[in-house]
């Protein structure tokens, strides 16, 4: 009997403070805001919720600090299906979190400060060893220190899984992780980094992206934000679709529920381009919900 598709996250897990104003501040200029609200966050955290919004098993593994931001954190995870068993309280950090500041426009900056984030380890991979062996998708990205990511993406490799990174925020990777990964999703300007050459963030730029980067990767996915995403593979198979038209509200965590989506249509079994179309429209329908809206 085939085991039931299970999505694994390895990752981040953030407190977030989002303010709404009419513009982000420049150097040494200070501007009146209209309103803020908290809400949870960390990439592996708000993938971890968009895969098991869509009823796929996930689990996340990571770590919070016993302290307010860290309560909150869990009790999020609880209320939206994510099984928390593995995420660790840390008493040496603070939770980490997050600073994102709107503008107008939708479009927004952020700080992040990582805590007890950057805790994750070996450890971490040796705790969740059974739950990694039964893992379908590992799930991973670039807010947790590298070692972390091999460590784990090693263990469901060897029991026979596959492994998805978002490389975000834009960081080299490690040449023991590249030769880990199956499946990497990156943005125009993540892809530059990576392909060291100029995209342009059109289907066709991110399409030459993608296909560069296959040199290195099994499997390509670079969304191009408004344009749409671009796939491309070793095996010379493309994959172009164009980006849902929505009147944009807030473009805040669309990537990590376009993450989420595609890992669980992925792990369930789907073709990439049936996940790809179902990721797709999911990060347009975000982006046209305003951040109030958003549960």
């Amino acid at each position: 009997m085939t085991s039931a598709p299970l999505v694994t996250v390895f990752g981040s897990l953030h407190y977030d403070i989002a303010v709404m104003g009419p513009a982000r501040p420049r150097k040494g200029e200070t501007v009146t805001g209209a309103s803020w609200h908290p809400k949870s966050g960390g990439k592996g955290g708000n993938q971890a919720v968009s895969s098991a919004r869509t009823g796929v098993a996930t689990a996340m593994i990571g770590a919070v600090a016993d302290d307010e931001f860290g309560r909150l954190l869990i009790a999020n995870l609880d209320r939206k299906n994510v099984d928390h068993t593995f995420v660790r309280r840390d008493a040496s950090q603070s939770t980490g979190m997050s600073v994102a500041i709107f503008d107008a426009g939708g479009d927004y900056g952020a700080v992040i400060v990582s805590g007890s984030n950057l805790t994750l380890g070996d450890g971490d991979v040796t705790a969740a060893k059974d739950l990694l062996d039964r893992t379908t998708l590992l799930v991973l990205q670039s807010e947790i220190p590298d070692a972390a990511n091999v460590a784990a993406a090693r263990a469901v490799k060897q029991a026979g899984g596959r492994v998805l990174i978002n490389a975000a925020p834009a960081r080299p990777l490690s040449d023991d992780l590249k030769h880990l990964v199956d499946i990497i999703v990156v943005n125009a300007i993540e892809a530059e980094m990576m392909a060291e050459l100029p995209v342009v963030e059109t289907l066709d730029g991110a399409l030459q992206a993608a296909k560069m980067l296959a040199n290195i990767f099994p499997e390509v996915v670079v969304t191009a934000g408004g344009a749409g995403v671009a796939f491309a593979n070793h095996q010379g198979d493309e994959i172009l679709i164009e980006a849902v038209k929505v009147d944009v509200e807030s473009t805040h965590g669309a990537g990590d529920e376009f993450i989420g989506v595609l890992a669980a249509e992925i792990a369930s079994g789907k073709t990439m381009n049936a996940a790809l179309q179902k990721a797709n429209h999911a990060a347009a329908k975000l982006v046209g919900t305003r951040e109030a809206d958003r549960s």
